[in-house]
């Protein structure tokens, strides 16, 4: 699919999406716990497809009507009912089903599509080993990962490069037969960490945390059933902000709330530290207003990066996105991908090692342009179009269909210039 899309300005009002974070935890642990669970307004999307389709091979029933989800939970008694479970193209399913297969005393193997087989799971698997898990990995470390149970608890040390991991273990180490320890040099994104502890105690389940370093969980825990509404998706309503404050936009951004524990709820105020113009109420309104450039530390919100690279691009001055290592293990490198897609339309933009340095206010130009079946990147390079002159064509865009196939068409709704064929 392509994306074809020429200088906009928008106008409207858009009701974000639900969190994919929120859904996707919001499955797992209707899973695991006892009992009927409710989740309404969940995101309707590929990666929450792969999470329902992970938990009911583990014994989850799951009925869908509409956005809602009614889980019968399996209170943590897990036994795989297929062989093999493909995640498709959900790096944050992959990493949470590893955690429950490890639960598990019947082995199972774990696949993905091709694109989620090159990420990196080889942290995971060390500490789920260390933790009493079997594994079977031919693949250097990434799937497919053939593993089985019981995960008894003790101590374990956990690679916080990424929160998935973290997040990962977190969830299911309440139902291991021992205390569960586990131990960080460092973490990134813990907003993401925070959001599953959040989800963790509302359950029920207690974990005694020591700042970031040290986590834990005390053994053969339950969670409670719960009926639970999803909040809207801060890091999809990124793309909106930023097409929102292009020149002549104004549009009132719906279903978001600012008391969320989602960590890209920053989002906001990056955009308001460069100058945006954004009224917060019931609603968020934001209208066309010059950018400045400014440095920002992106290390708890790594989903940002390829908005907020266009967001760079569109401002006047130096912008620095620094302390994201993580960006660059995430669907692709969204680092060195920003880098070299911009670049095509004209932006002055530098790979680092651990971001990107963009000197802004250069007007962009039209391009044909790759999305590399990145979600996130198709929809910046969406916006990026919206600033330009001329038209941009962006390649694989049927990369949306991951967390938010209505783009398009919430974009054009807003009066955006943007078609697919």
């Amino acid at each position: 699919m392509i994306i074809r899309v020429s200088k906009s300005a928008l106008f409207g009002k858009v009701r974000i999406p639900a969190s994919k974070s929120h859904s996707i935890r919001a499955v797992f642990l209707a899973t695991l716990a006892q009992g009927v669970s409710k989740i309404h307004n969940r995101l309707q999307s590929a990666d929450v497809d792969s999470a329902i389709v992970a938990c009911r091979g583990f014994g989850a029933s799951i009925e869908e009507s509409g956005d809602t989800l009614t889980v019968t939970g399996t209170n943590g008694t897990l036994s795989p009912k297929v062989d093999e479970i493909d995640v498709g193209n959900s790096g944050t399913t992959a990493n949470f089903v590893l955690s429950m297969a490890a639960l598990s005393p019947k082995p199972v193997t774990i696949t993905a599509d091709e694109q989620t087989r090159k990420r990196p799971v080889l942290p995971l698997l060390r500490t789920l080993e260390q933790l009493g898990a079997t594994i079977v990995s031919t693949n250097g470390g990434k799937l497919p990962v053939r593993l089985h149970g019981p995960m008894k608890g003790g101590g374990a040390d956990v690679n916080g490069s990424t929160s998935q991991y973290l997040s990962s273990v977190l969830i299911h180490s309440p139902f291991c037969a021992e205390g569960t320890t586990l131990r960080l040099e460092s973490l990134n994104e813990k907003p993401y960490v925070d959001m599953t502890l959040d989800w963790m105690k509302k359950l029920g389940v207690v974990v005694e945390q020591k700042n970031y370093d040290e986590f834990f969980v005390p053994p053969r825990q339950t969670y409670k059933s719960f009926e639970s509404d999803i909040p809207g998706d801060f890091s999809t309503s990124a793309f909106f902000f930023i097409a929102a404050a292009l020149p002549k936009s104004e549009v009132d951004l719906e279903g978001l709330d600012m008391h969320d524990v989602q960590g890209d709820k920053e989002i906001v105020n990056y955009l308001k530290f460069m100058g945006a113009d954004i009224e917060a109420g019931e609603t968020f309104k934001v209208s066309g207003k010059l950018l400045t450039g400014r440095e920002i530390d992106l290390n708890a919100t790594p989903d940002a990066l390829p908005a907020m690279a266009v967001a760079a691009c569109l401002a006047k001055g130096t912008t620095r996105l620094t302390n994201v290592p993580q960006a660059r293990i995430k669907e692709t490198d969204r680092i060195a991908v920003m880098a070299a897609e911009l670049k095509k339309m004209g932006a002055d933009i530098t790979e680092e090692e651990h971001g990107l340095l963009i000197n802004g206010g250069r007007p962009l130009k039209g391009a044909a342009l790759d999305g590399h079946y990145d979600h996130r990147v198709v929809m910046s390079l969406a916006v990026a179009g919206m600033a330009a002159e001329g038209e941009t064509t962006i390649t694989t865009a049927e990369a949306i269909n991951i967390t938010f196939p209505n783009f398009v068409e919430f974009m054009k709704n807003c009066g955006a210039k943007i078609g697919v064929e």
